[in-house]
């Protein structure tokens, strides 16, 4: 999913409209958003809410308030976006950037499609910026999807939305003296997630394949699954250092540590749902036995409790 705090709708926004996702989780995710869609609430906290810069290391910041996490690179020819977070915040994220500094922004990069991550590329856009992004975040923001986890359809982007600029496997974009590393994951949280190295930095923006802290969202509809996110946190370790600053999709800044003990989680949940689904147990029997119980402590107080991450497990195993 993306939709978020730490990089854009913070953690108390989330958690304010977090009732809507978890309740009634005895029943499928189409029943529970019958009434109102997620999507809606989170466009609407992020048009109240502030968007809110922090320096992370050398002239990397972050950017929170709007959705994901949006790291901004600032240097000589300009400044480079990862993400766009939300259009109702255009304003707040326009007066963040001149805070940074007042050059323009040259580059928007895109880790995937989804709205809170690429829904302000067309403001971007027209301010002079060139999108990058993989090839499926193109095609997905081209067509009409409808995610049925969060009872929404998504209407295809407009010209001036879509990245210009798109590959397949990995590109490398030499800016303000850097080579800023691009490289596509197998389908994991969606089938465009790409993640963003800075080496001059030694900062990682990974997108949606981590939530630091919090349970993830799978979006099926977009070529998500499991095991391909368990593979995205493979990928990223090997990508870092103990010293890598790590920017998830939500959540806060972390580190290796934090990102092991995130994969950890999916390995351990996927085991315990695997066996339960194996053995015969339905859906509502496998999340009536809380096989994410020893993690909810810590997993489960963001957008997605166990029992609604237990049923994007299910399906996958």
């Amino acid at each position: 999913m993306n939709m978020h705090q730490t990089g854009t709708i913070t953690r108390g926004q989330f958690l304010r409209f977090a009732g809507i996702i978890t309740a009634g989780l005895t029943f499928a995710p189409r029943e529970i958003f019958a009434q109102e869609s997620p999507v809606t609430t989170i466009i609407a906290a992020a048009a109240k809410d502030p968007v809110i810069v922090q320096l992370l290391r050398g002239n990397i910041h972050l950017l929170e308030g709007s959705g994901g996490n949006i790291a901004v690179f600032d240097g000589p020819e300009g400044k480079l976006m990862v993400d766009a977070g939300i259009s109702v915040s255009q304003k707040k994220i326009m007066a963040s950037l001149s805070k940074i500094s007042t050059k323009p922004t040259k580059y928007l990069i895109n880790t995937h499609w989804h709205f809170d991550h690429a829904d302000g590329n067309e403001w971007v856009h027209n301010t002079g910026a060139t999108i990058i992004a993989h090839a499926n975040t193109k095609k997905n923001l081209s067509k009409t999807i409808t995610v049925k986890d969060w009872n929404y359809t998504f209407k295809p982007h407009t010209k001036a939305g879509l990245p210009t600029v798109v590959f397949q496997k990995e590109h490398t974009l030499k800016f303000n003296g850097s080579a800023i590393q691009l490289r596509y994951y197998p389908p994991a949280h969606t089938d465009s997630d790409i993640s963003v190295y800075f080496p001059s930095a030694d900062v990682l923006h990974v997108g949606d394949t981590w939530w630091n802290a919090h349970y993830p969202f799978i979006d099926h509809d977009s070529g998500g699954n499991l095991d391909g996110m368990i593979n995205a946190c493979t990928q990223n370790l090997a990508m870092s250092t103990d010293k890598t600053l790590i920017i998830p999709g939500h959540g806060a800044v972390g580190n290796r540590t934090d990102l092991l003990e995130y994969r950890d989680m999916l390995v351990s949940v996927k085991e315990h749902v695997s066996k339960l689904k194996k053995s015969g147990m339905s859906l509502n029997a496998t999340i009536d036995a809380k096989p994410t119980k020893v993690f909810d402590s810590k997993f489960g107080n963001f957008v997605l409790n166990g029992a609604f991450f237990t049923k994007l497990v299910y399906a996958d195993v």
